[in-house]
């Protein structure tokens, strides 16, 4: 079983400055819970229990976020609100660990910074702008694709030629319905230059064999130690295999991603869904 995960969240949120500049991009909200809880609550389902937080400065309201809250709990408990106690209390049989980024240097150097955690167990990556509708099961698929194959498995979603040069592209073959093995990798490719239209996104699958890589790699693309170079060269000891997700992804990193996710999930929330769908007719009839 995958019992722990890594989440980098070091990165200052330069995209949604003013908002970003003492509170954490992470910290975001859709509808009532923060960005970052998502990925939390994804990773829950497939039973991990262990969480280490890769952080920066100004970082502190995430540890906040999943610690007790005595007071609150107290004032709830006193008030009969049961439901919203039960809401903050979802976590309390899971472990989380905190290790600061001394400086935002990639995200390969946030995932080296979890060696200590990770002993030598596989583990999940898991990039929390990445959100992923909680009723699709991407990262169970993943999970059993490392049990049957015993190597490292990343997560790949189809992208226009457009979008190439904004990810890692795979080069591979399809051995499944949606299972690659993985023959190259690159990172940030030049239109002209990428092998194909699958990009790898923010679910890994990992092994302790990256980090003996991770430890030696040069900086590459914008002087960070960039994750796909160190399983590039991981491709050469052991077989990486690709899952193409099968559901949306909302990238919600950046402003248009972000609006996009928090319309996806109101038009599902049912206590809102339909007095927020009138009021996008209401106010797209008027423009």
């Amino acid at each position: 079983m995958i019992k722990k995960a890594v989440l980098p969240v070091a990165g200052l949120g330069t995209r949604f400055l003013p908002a970003t500049k003492a509170s954490p991009k992470e910290m975001l909200p859709i509808l009532d819970k923060p960005i970052i809880q998502y990925a939390v609550e994804e990773s829950q389902k497939v039973g991990i229990t262990d969480f280490l937080f890769i952080t920066g400065k100004h970082k502190r309201a995430i540890e906040d976020h999943f610690d007790k809250a005595t007071e609150l709990e107290e004032r709830l408990i006193k008030t009969g609100k049961d439901e919203l106690l039960k809401k903050i209390n979802s976590f309390e049989n899971l472990n989380f660990a905190y290790i600061r980024q001394k400086e935002p240097k990639g995200l390969g150097d946030a995932i080296l910074c979890a060696k200590p955690f990770i002993f030598e167990e596989a583990f999940a990556v898991i990039l929390s702008d990445d959100v992923i509708d909680p009723d699709y099961s991407v990262l169970k698929d993943m999970i059993d694709i490392y049990k049957d194959k015993k190597a490292p498995v990343v997560a790949l979603e189809e992208v226009s030629n457009e979008e190439v040069s904004r990810y890692g592209i795979v080069a591979g073959e399809k051995i499944g319905e949606d299972c690659y093995l993985i023959r190259d990798m690159i990172e940030k490719p030049e239109k002209s230059k990428a092998p194909s239209n699958l990009a790898i996104i923010g679910r890994y699958i990992l092994t302790p064999s990256i980090f003996k890589y991770l430890e030696v790699l040069e900086p590459g693309k914008g002087g960070e130690i960039q994750l796909t170079d160190a399983l590039r060269a991981l491709l050469k000891e052991t077989p990486i295999y690709g899952y193409r997700i099968k559901c949306q992804r909302y990238d919600a990193g950046e402003k248009f991603g972000y609006l996009k996710t928090i319309i996806y999930f109101a038009l599902r929330a049912p206590e809102i869904s339909d007095d927020f769908r009138k009021f996008l007719k209401d106010q797209l009839s008027c423009i």
